[in-house]
């Protein structure tokens, strides 16, 4: 991996039987609805299912997609405060998304829009199947991956959003799920 140190990968931020217990808290108490979005005048369906969760008065979107704000959770809330304690940093929201297999992906993109400030900072957790994560230069000829495994903690510091796009691709030989929490500092309008 080599994103000019840009991102930093943490495995086993949990440990495998708090991986077990959260993965499976999230498939049976959480409510994963279908999600749509809107690209001109036409509607898509989200490749994965998702759910946004903030402190009060913080709103997000994306591509010009308003996400709905829901209370965070007991689960979310103290996986928040592990990883805040963890790197010194606070997060206001979380974007939690279920690939529930191989077929659900997000495509290339960067956290790097208006309402995460200049130089944000992501968290990003992931409980269940290992997938990997791509990366690619938005200028350079250069590219990468990484593979994220289960309880592992991905740290996005301000220059990969500003330098570099990010993927989760498809992979039809992958069965199983996998849940991943992106915490982000959302500056309040």
């Amino acid at each position: 991996m080599n994103a000019n140190g840009s991102l930093r990968v943490i495995e086993r931020f949990y440990s495998q039987a708090e991986c077990e217990g959260i993965y499976k808290s999230f498939i049976l108490d959480h409510d994963w609805p279908i999600n749509t979005y809107t690209v001109g005048e036409r509607c898509f369906v989200l490749p994965r299912l998702q759910t946004w969760h903030a402190d009060s008065g913080i709103r997000y979107s994306y591509r010009y997609n308003l996400l709905e704000t829901r209370p965070w959770t007991p689960l979310l809330t103290g996986i928040r405060q592990r990883v805040e304690a963890y790197l010194n940093i606070s997060f206001n929201s979380v974007l939690a998304n279920l690939y529930r297999d191989g077929n659900d992906y997000v495509g290339w993109h960067a956290d790097d829009e208006p309402e995460l400030g200049e130089r944000p900072i992501i968290a990003s957790l992931t409980f269940g199947t290992a997938r990997n994560f791509a990366f690619r230069h938005k200028k350079l000829d250069r590219q990468g991956e990484v593979v994220l495994t289960d309880g592992a903690l991905l740290i996005m510091h301000p220059e990969f959003q500003r330098d570099w796009q990010h993927s989760l691709s498809p992979d039809s030989g992958i069965g199983s799920g996998r849940i991943n929490l992106t915490f982000r500092k959302v500056i309040a309008p």
